[in-house]
């Protein structure tokens, strides 16, 4: 399936997607702590899988053109969330073929990664529904109840088949998804490449804000962002990330933080503007959303009859690529410095 350009601004979704207004993925991920705080604690937790930061590094693209990268992931993951059914498997169709030449060797463990697979999409797959569900709790509404977190972790679970994952490999629960962390904790690496990456990206102003903004606002938006994100951060996980920060400046990030996402909140003229400002390529994903603009077609499609009817899935497109390497054939490895095409995911 080709790409499918954006929508223009205000335009209707075709239908509902894979989730709807009925979802707690809907509430979760359209809440302002998604935009910047969320997804910023995904992106550094990340980078101490030192799979997933050889594909970083091979690539150069996130120090290059950090907002870039940062515009297009917002882009994707509000894709899968909210926009509509042809615009959701297009924009796995995307991702797949993007990842289908990051392939190399890890220089610190010598061992060979691959971005498309199911166990290194996993990992950042759930890293980024706990970042963005867990900034919501502590700087948002507070926490779901038990039944709106269960409906969570299924709709995780969905949502995990637009990749090579296999949804059974996703946690139910929180108790699971502790668990999973656990179980991954011996294969992050402190390398000092992750501490470098880490600290980068923790640089929100370079990565969320127009460069155009003054150099004041700037540099407040990243002294307070940076200790929101380290804030949600265990205290191992500082020290894997060589990012110390003591109690009492958690304390003091979370309360000058919490009141300005609620105000955020409360606007949804304050919510485009923001979003325009950091993520312009996601706004015509979410504005229909925001807005309550129904779609043409109000309905929620499941990945099964989807893919059914337009197939093939990413996991089966997964084994094709593995099948096609072991004959020596399939798409060539990214040479080093390359720069993606600008393709948009929805």
């Amino acid at each position: 399936m080709g790409v499918v350009r954006p929508l223009r601004t205000g335009a209707q979704h075709a239908d509902y997607g894979f989730f709807g207004p009925d979802s707690v993925t809907w509430k979760v991920w359209s809440y302002p702590t998604s935009l910047a705080l969320g997804f910023l604690r995904a992106v550094v937790v990340e980078e101490l899988d030192p799979f997933l930061l050889a594909s970083v590094e091979q690539s150069g693209q996130v120090v290059a053109r950090p907002r870039l990268r940062y515009d297009r992931t917002m882009q994707y993951f509000a894709t899968v969330k909210f926009g509509d059914t042809a615009s959701v498997l297009a924009a796995a169709d995307t991702l797949m073929k993007i990842h289908a030449r990051a392939i190399g060797t890890d220089p610190v463990t010598g061992r060979q990664y691959d971005a498309n697979d199911p166990d290194s999409q996993l990992w950042i797959h759930l890293t980024a529904w706990h970042s963005i569900l867990y900034t919501y709790e502590v700087f948002g509404p507070g926490k779901l109840s038990a039944a709106e977190e269960g409906q969570y972790w299924e709709e995780c679970a969905r949502a995990a088949e637009f990749q090579t994952i296999d949804p059974a490999d996703v946690p139910r629960s929180r108790d699971g998804i502790r668990a999973y962390f656990a179980s991954y904790r011996p294969r992050l690496i402190a390398s000092e490449n992750a501490q470098r990456m880490m600290d980068f990206l923790l640089d929100a102003d370079a990565i969320v804000l127009p460069p155009e903004l003054p150099a004041p606002l700037r540099r407040l938006f990243t002294a307070v962002t940076r200790r929101a994100v380290v804030a949600t951060l265990p205290r191992w996980m500082r020290r894997l990330g060589g990012t110390p920060q003591p109690r009492v400046v958690d304390a003091l990030a979370i309360a000058v933080t919490r009141p300005v996402i609620r105000l955020v909140a409360a606007s949804t003229a304050l919510q485009m503007a923001v979003l325009r400002a950091a993520s312009p390529r996601t706004v015509p994903v979410i504005e229909p959303v925001l807005r309550g603009t129904p779609p043409q077609r109000p309905v929620v499609s499941t990945p099964a009859e989807a893919y059914a009817a337009h197939g093939p899935t990413p996991r089966e497109q997964y084994t094709a690529l593995l099948e096609a390497r072991a004959r020596q054939q399939g798409p060539a490895p990214y040479p080093a410095g390359h720069r993606e095409p600008l393709l948009d995911f929805a």
